[in-house]
């Protein structure tokens, strides 16, 4: 794309945002302070490659009315939802993207990351100088790794009724036809997994030269599963003076450069550690087990045995076969379950998260395929019976219990074969302050 071109394309307006005069009187004292009581958010300019680029960052807001006490209709669909006050990752993230300003989000799973891109993109959405009705195109991009976090990044989106803007969630494995059928009817947000959004560009159902506000969620996962190309083809032939958004739970080197490249003088956000690190609401737990596979699945068994009708869990498993196979014993020992892998069509897998979100069954076996983007509020414990590939793998995870301040419980069978893990493991479980104990069965 021409910059002759884009100097064509419609205005954008970005900044939309009418700082409160409480949070404008707060000294850098309190700012400091405040930043530091709230799981220690630290601000930095992460990219910045001259003086001119170290501009202020905007102040934290306290409350929701600090910030969206010009947006009433947003303040009311906030209340609706029942939330009783911001997130960190919030409270920080809001005034910036507000702002106009580009914006890296690093937290941890679980810390209301959505809530904050979502309602500063309506916003941007119903702002724009030219009126919806004479836009060519939809106006928000978000792409996500994988259907799950498309899928709950929707339901996030619908329960927001702003404006009657719309949107709809493409995705390999849905109904190519009905998400075609949405778009051509006029959308304002897509929602989109990198593989379909590039096959609905090509096909010429969407149009990448409308977007003005684009989020790559979970980037470090996107690159893990190795859609970096991808990713890179859909930024290039969006407009260069959009508003971008990358969240992630880490800053690899691979995310850096994704953001080195396709940001503007971002401001980086970070709660808590830039550090790898495990949520802290989490009792981690590994079981040593030098026997092997029999000695794992008899103590799977006991465990599943003990469960409580309260809880809930989910199994991860290496390979589909061996969720597979979890899945069967279970259910010949009279034990209700459900699978999820890359194997199952959309359909089952969305019938079984539906089935461990109401507690249709207790145990959810699944591959990495569910490790991130999956917000089940009452996960009570996650299993590793298989230990992941990576440590990263592993704190996500991990991440999957401890969510929305609860306390949750990490079991991870560590056998010989696993041994290899263990120089990266001890820093995350000392960083999370786990007890060191003698015993096979507690953390050693």
């Amino acid at each position: 794309m021409t910059k002759e071109k884009w100097s064509k394309a419609p205005l954008i307006k970005k900044n939309f945002y009418i700082e409160d005069p409480a949070v404008a009187a707060m000294t850098a004292d309190e700012v400091a302070k405040f930043r530091e009581d709230n799981n220690n958010i630290v601000v930095a300019r992460a990219l910045s490659k001259t003086p001119n680029d170290n501009k202020p960052i905007p102040n934290p807001v306290r409350t929701f009315e600090e910030a969206f006490r010009n947006y009433p209709l947003i303040l009311e669909e906030i209340r609706k939802a029942g939330f009783e006050s911001p997130s960190p990752i919030q409270r920080q993230g809001w005034p910036i993207l507000l702002s106009g300003e580009d914006l890296i989000g690093i937290a941890q799973t679980g810390t209301g990351k959505t809530l904050a891109f979502l309602l500063p993109a309506l916003i941007h959405l119903d702002g724009q100088p030219t009126p919806r009705e004479q836009r060519e195109g939809p106006g928000v991009l978000v792409i996500a790794p994988t259907r799950e976090l498309a899928l709950q990044i929707e339901r996030e989106v619908k329960k927001y009724h702003y404006k009657n803007i719309k949107a709809v969630c493409v995705y390999g494995g849905g109904d190519r036809k009905e998400q075609v059928n949405i778009i051509t009817k006029g959308v304002d947000i897509v929602i989109a997994t990198p593989g379909r959004l590039n096959d609905l560009v090509l096909a010429g159902y969407i149009s990448t030269e409308t977007f003005t506000y684009v989020v790559l969620d979970e980037a470090d996962r996107m690159l893990d599963m190795g859609f970096e190309p991808q990713i890179r083809k859909v930024l290039y032939e969006i407009r260069p003076d959009r508003q971008t958004v990358m969240t992630s739970a880490t800053w690899p080197s691979g995310v850096r450069r994704l953001a080195d490249s396709y940001m503007v003088n971002p401001v980086q956000v970070y709660v808590g550690s830039l550090d790898l690190a495990a949520v802290h609401t989490v009792t981690q737990t590994i079981i040593m087990l030098p026997d092997g596979e029999e000695e794992k699945f008899q103590t799977f068994m006991d465990f599943v045995h003990s469960m409580q009708p309260d809880d809930k869990a989910i199994v991860f498993c290496g390979k589909k076969a061996k969720a597979d196979y979890l899945a069967s014993e279970l259910v010949i020992n009279g034990i209700d379950c459900q699978a999820m892998h890359g194997d199952r069509e959309q359909c089952d897998r969305e019938q079984a998260l539906a089935d461990i979100t109401d507690g249709t069954v207790q145990i959810l076996i699944a591959t990495d395929v569910a490790s991130r983007g999956i917000d089940i509020e009452d996960i009570s414990h996650v299993i590793n019976y298989d230990f992941p590939k990576n440590i990263e793998e592993y704190v996500h995870r991990v991440g999957r219990t401890g969510r929305a301040g609860r306390s949750g419980c990490s079991i991870s069978y560590f056998t010989r074969a696993d041994w290899a893990n263990a120089q990266e493991l001890i820093p995350i479980l000392e960083e999370a302050c786990q007890v060191r104990s003698n015993s096979e069965s507690n953390i050693t």
